[in-house]
């Protein structure tokens, strides 16, 4: 093989293989590390793209409630553990039909296709199963705020990420557990 040839090729070669660990790390970066789950960006540019394609789409917003609770008493670890399997939980719900995130702490998002095809009391109910970690079963709850996209005087993602929170905290604020739509 000329040498030239092989020259040229070198810096070429490097340029791939730097921009493959680059896409990689970007990918990483939208993915929490815990849960697996997309980070808010990552989320966020799914979202957008659901909602535009999707009239009848909806954004919901879960929060586990007394997660502070369970892990002064059962310790990080146990706390993680719940962390993991609401991510599961969200993930499985949304199917093909949607995607979940988590936005931090104990806070997870999702967007679904159809509001009026989802389940949203399966959901609350899967929220709510009690989860075995190291011999002890550990109650979990959640609350689940919900917006239909369709809904709202402008359909994008800001104002249905609000109408959600609000939702999420009514229904907080009832001292039940469950969800509810907004409007």
């Amino acid at each position: 093989m000329d040498v030239h040839i092989v020259a040229s090729a070198a810096p070429l070669l490097g340029w791939a293989v730097h921009g493959g660990i680059l896409a990689r790390r970007l990918a990483s970066a939208r993915r929490d590390p815990l849960t697996g789950l997309h980070t808010r960006a990552g989320w966020t540019a799914r979202a957008e793209h659901l909602i535009r394609r999707h009239p009848y789409a909806a954004v919901l917003l879960v929060d586990l409630d007394h997660f502070k609770t369970l892990n002064d008493t059962h310790g990080h670890a146990a706390g993680d553990v719940a962390l993991v399997a609401t991510a599961d939980r969200l993930r499985a719900w949304c199917g093909r039909n949607g995607t979940a995130g988590r936005l931090g702490g104990d806070e997870f998002v999702a967007v679904i296709r159809d509001l009026a095809a989802a389940d949203l009391d399966a959901l609350t109910a899967a929220l709510h199963q009690p989860l075995h970690h190291d011999g002890v079963s550990l109650p979990l709850a959640a609350s689940v705020g919900a917006c239909a996209i369709a809904e709202l005087a402008v359909p994008c993602l800001p104002d249905a990420l609000a109408a959600a929170d609000a939702a999420m905290y009514a229904a907080k604020g009832r001292g039940r557990r469950g969800s509810r739509a907004s409007r």
